[in-house]
């Protein structure tokens, strides 16, 4: 794989969404972000303090976060607020109780609804851990007829996470985001072997340093640099 010290840090999105999120912890991965190059996804309450203090940091932040079944216009207004408030790409949980009850329909029009509300990359969080392979590909199918931008594991709050085989699956249908219990190089390197485009991980900055450990090459200096 290409180990190239910026593209791929530039890949990592160094995430901070538990519930009990306070700006400092924001604060603290916006530093790591500029850093190591990474990438930022980050609850949306604090997208106005986090495009203030780096606003050259890419930042992500999540729609219809966790669960996935807030009503359609709810999802919608989410994501038009978070682009005005500095957002420049979405993570939007799919409703899995409708595609379980196999309404794909649905599924695809309130990704459709999303995709068209902002125009910003949306990608859409499958939550492959509660779902069977058949499930998966059909949540897959809906957010490629949406004309979603990629496709996302998990939200890290099931049980389980991204897995080789669920990337290898889901990467038949759009670009993939492996999020979901990666927390080291090894790990990471697995992941993007395997068709991977990001990685969401809430230790960015972990898998970061063991990247630049294992590649003699690479220097802290070739990855930092948002901040330029």
């Amino acid at each position: 794989m290409n180990t190239d010290a910026a593209d791929l840090t530039g890949r990592i999105e160094h995430t901070v969404l538990g519930p009990e999120t306070t700006p400092d912890d924001v604060i603290a991965v916006l530093d790591a972000a500029i850093e190591y190059g990474l990438r930022a996804c980050i609850p949306p309450c604090y997208l106005e303090l986090a495009d203030g203090y780096a606003p050259t940091v890419p930042l992500s932040t999540v729609v219809g976060f966790p669960h996935g079944q807030h009503a359609t216009a709810t999802k919608v207004a989410e994501a038009e607020d978070a682009w005005e408030a500095g957002a420049d790409e979405l993570d939007m949980v799919i409703n899995v109780g409708r595609l379980r009850a196999d309404e794909d329909g649905a599924v695809t029009n309130e990704i459709e609804e999303v995709v068209a509300a902002v125009p910003v990359p949306v990608k859409v969080i499958v939550e492959t851990p509660l779902l069977a392979d058949a499930e998966k590909r059909r949540a897959a199918a809906c957010a490629a007829e949406a004309d979603a931008d990629y496709l996302k594991t998990a939200t890290g709050f099931s049980d389980g996470g991204a897995t080789v085989s669920d990337v290898e699956l889901l990467a038949e249908y759009l670009p993939v985001k492996a999020s979901g219990g990666i927390g080291s190089w090894a790990e990471t390197e697995a992941m993007l072997d395997t068709g991977a485009e990001r990685i969401g991980a809430s230790s960015g900055d972990v898998i970061a340093r063991e990247f630049l450990d294992q590649h003699e090459t690479a220097e802290r200096s070739d990855v930092s640099g948002w901040d330029d």
